[in-house]
């Protein structure tokens, strides 16, 4: 293989470029957003900025001019938690149960992780009419909840499977030696070595949540979530104020994510300290 100047092959050159170019993609039309979110009173969709203030983000706060930002931000916050809640407890709960081979586990696995292929919006549509033959309105912390969770709960069980996968069986074994039950097996050593793949699973289980829009378009009923509210607001409203949900949307996922890597660090610093050497 050809090496250009400085003995790299042409090939790493290819690829930096790609990637470079992959990146401003990405991340070019983002930055743009967040720039005119900052646009004057007066500015409008886009370039040249009309002066600079925070106008627009006041906006959200007052409701002026805008929906009902704060309370969908409220539901979407709400529901992502519980989301995240509910998918880290049924997901350790059954990759803990299919630690042990029994019959049909092979169907039930591919059962829980069916809906992942499953149109979103196909999907919503189903549990709304549940809903309405079982004669119960549609609600975003019931109906919605549970459409959310037919997208959250297939990706943590396939986390933690996968979590479980690298797990040494031998740290309990050294416990069950030393006298300890499987409760405080479980609650001692079990855990808090998952508990970086758990903090895992609650990061998917929140983001996946917090963006979701095709399965709750049916299900959130009367009241929107954020993603429902930002979409409707795309038809309604023609201002630098949908830049500015933009950009603070972003500066939520940033900072739930942001937590959850400082937390993974610090367990895992914690850990290294402890035994001279990673788990």
């Amino acid at each position: 293989m050809l090496a250009a100047e400085g003995g790299r092959p042409w090939t790493f050159y290819a690829f930096a470029a790609f990637f470079a170019l992959f990146v401003l993609f990405l991340y070019g039309p983002m930055m743009v957003i967040y720039i005119l979110s900052f646009q004057g009173p007066s500015g409008g969709m886009t370039f040249p900025l009309n002066g600079v203030s925070l106008h627009w983000f006041d906006a959200l706060i007052s409701q002026t001019r805008v929906g009902d930002i704060a309370g969908s931000f409220q539901r979407s916050i709400g529901l992502a938690v519980a989301a995240a809640i509910v998918t880290v407890v049924l997901s350790v709960v059954a990759a803990l149960g299919f630690r042990r081979r029994f019959r049909g586990s092979a169907f039930a696995f591919y059962l829980a992780i069916a809906s992942l292929i499953m149109p979103g919006l196909f999907v919503g549509l189903g549990i709304a009419l549940t809903f309405r033959l079982l004669g119960l309105g549609t609600d975003w912390y019931t109906s919605g909840l549970g459409a959310q969770l037919t997208w959250t709960l297939p990706f943590g069980l396939l986390i933690m499977f996968a979590v479980l996968g690298r797990f040494n069986r031998s740290y309990e074994e050294a416990a069950t030696d030393l006298g300890a039950t499987s409760w405080q097996r479980l609650r001692e050593v079990t855990l808090p070595m998952l508990l970086p793949g758990i903090i895992g699973v609650a990061l998917f289980g929140f983001t996946l949540s917090y963006d979701e829009i095709a399965r709750t378009a049916l299900t959130a009923g009367s009241a929107n979530t954020l993603p429902l509210e930002i979409w409707a607001m795309t038809t309604t409203v023609t201002s630098p104020a949908l830049y500015a949900i933009g950009a603070v949307t972003t500066v939520v996922s940033f900072i739930v994510i942001g937590v959850a890597l400082i937390s993974i660090a610090v367990i895992q610093r914690r850990r290294t300290r402890g035994t001279g050497e990673p788990i």
